[in-house]
């Protein structure tokens, strides 16, 4: 089980998580709030229809719950107690603003976690329930032995929006969503053509840009054949994609089953556990804590001074705006830095400090907030650790900026020597990684390529950067 561990997410991938989680949830507020509204009433129909078979639902668990959006539906449109878990604290504390947006009255326990080391007891659990989770392991197997651990006996694993391997596609590149399209994508999207060219599902791109690994590998009947290796019942719903008369033509001429077979779509499946659940189950929202371990050592949580989660090994979780971060001591290290020399985070105070010349003033909000570069910009970065660094770059390449009818070339010089560069075809967020020479200091310099300006505005733009970090190489 251990091997299965390391195999299904690595480090890299779950620090491309945090960041991602921060930049969807909090980059763009209004736009992430009216698409989790769109969620919530997509899944709370999934529920309804099979409530009678999901049972009680306290206390539950959320993995990957993002901004906690849909634990806030459970717990008070289906009056369940329970937990809202992520990788990303940041996206977890400020989803709280759902409460006053919605005018909420009851929430979730927040917890920062991680779905293959889980911070409750064996069997501490009556529901876990995953939406678009699980895709983003590469060894699904160890997710299920890992929520199959906490469940009580006869407790239901609920998942939503996996996606379900499309056969009828040549697979010939990665497309992102559809405000990011080029015209004839988006036109082929229309038609229900795009899907039978792409690869994996469209829209992944920008997850894959981040450095996040999808897995689409999964069929229905690979799903199956795993829900039946770990649970004793279940019942499925498919959603078959029906975008223009493309993928019509193929949904009308054959069954549900077939259609999504040879379309893709996505797989809704509630998973029983073996036993007969318990007469009772402690409240979350009562004495959490007897329902949680400790991530390092997996003995008991108490809750100390000032609501510190303590254990006996050493290990402490602060409330920190309403969140406790429960991710071993090392991985939280590793994915919550903090003001390092090591980083340039636009969200985070004290930034400044480490940039040179090139840079215009702060904009944006928390998540995403971020600086403008003219045709270069220099920064000064130090590793924190003996080893080969890896330098990761965030940023926003504007429409604009491709006006001029070229793409867009990003250059990176590093103590006087270039190390890479790339060419941007489309707009959009970008991530760029380049692995460094061994050195005490790295002087960055950031070079773009073509400039635009807009009227009544002197200044001279070509992209905009939100962050800039050294990793180490995995």
């Amino acid at each position: 089980m251990g091997a299965a561990m390391k195999e299904a997410q690595s480090l890299s991938v779950k620090r491309a998580q945090v960041e991602f989680h921060n930049f969807a949830s909090l980059g763009e507020p209004e736009r992430a709030i009216a698409a989790y509204e769109q969620e919530n009433l997509r899944r709370g129909a999934v529920i309804r229809n099979h409530l009678a078979f999901i049972g009680p639902m306290s206390p539950f668990l959320e993995v990957g719950a993002n901004a906690g959006h849909t634990s806030y539906m459970l717990a008070n449109e289906f009056g369940a107690d329970g937990f809202a878990l992520d990788i990303s604290s940041d996206a977890l504390r400020h989803g709280a603003a759902l409460m006053d947006r919605w005018r909420l009255s009851r929430a979730p326990v927040r917890v920062a976690g991680d779905a293959l080391n889980l911070p409750f007891r064996d069997g501490a659990l009556r529901m876990v329930m995953a939406c678009q989770v699980l895709s983003q392991f590469m060894n699904i197997e160890s997710v299920f032995l890992e929520v199959n651990r906490v469940l009580a006996p006869g407790g239901v694993f609920l998942f939503l929006e996996e996606p379900l391997k499309r056969l009828l596609t040549l697979r010939l590149y990665r497309c992102p969503y559809y405000d990011t399209m080029k015209p004839f994508e988006r036109k082929l999207y229309d038609w229900g053509l795009l899907g039978y060219l792409v690869r994996d599902v469209i829209g992944a791109h920008q997850e894959e840009s981040f450095g996040i690994r999808q897995n689409h590998s999964m069929g229905l009947k690979h799903w199956h054949r795993l829900i039946a290796r770990h649970f004793v019942a279940h019942e499925y719903e498919i959603f078959v994609p029906e975008r223009g008369w493309g993928e019509r033509i193929v949904t009308r001429a054959t069954n549900r089953w077939s259609a999504a077979r040879l379309l893709g779509g996505t797989l809704a499946a509630i998973c029983r556990k073996a036993g007969e659940p318990p007469t009772d189950r402690p409240a979350a929202s009562g004495l959490f804590e007897n329902l949680l371990r400790c991530p390092d050592c997996h003995g008991r949580l108490s809750t100390g001074a000032a609501g510190v989660l303590v254990c006996d090994c050493g290990f402490q979780a602060p409330n920190e705006g309403g969140v406790y971060n429960l991710l071993r001591t090392a991985d939280r290290n590793e994915l919550y830095p903090g003001d390092r020399e090591d980083v340039i985070d636009f969200s985070r105070p004290g930034h400044e400090s480490k940039l040179g010349e090139g840079w215009y003033e702060l904009e944006g909000v928390f998540g995403n907030k971020y600086r403008w570069i003219g045709a270069r910009a220099m920064a000064r970065l130090r590793p924190v650790a003996r080893a080969p660094q890896k330098l990761r770059i965030r940023g926003h390449a504007h429409q604009k900026v491709f006006e001029a009818g070229e793409p867009v070339r990003v250059a990176i010089w590093v103590n006087g020597e270039m190390v890479r560069r790339w060419t941007l075809d489309r707009s959009g967020l970008f991530v760029l990684e380049a692995d460094l020479p061994e050195a005490a200091e790295y002087e960055i310099e950031v070079r773009v390529s073509p400039t635009f300006q807009v009227p009544t505005d002197e200044r001279v733009f070509s992209v905009n950067l939100s962050m800039l970090r050294l990793v180490p190489r995995d």
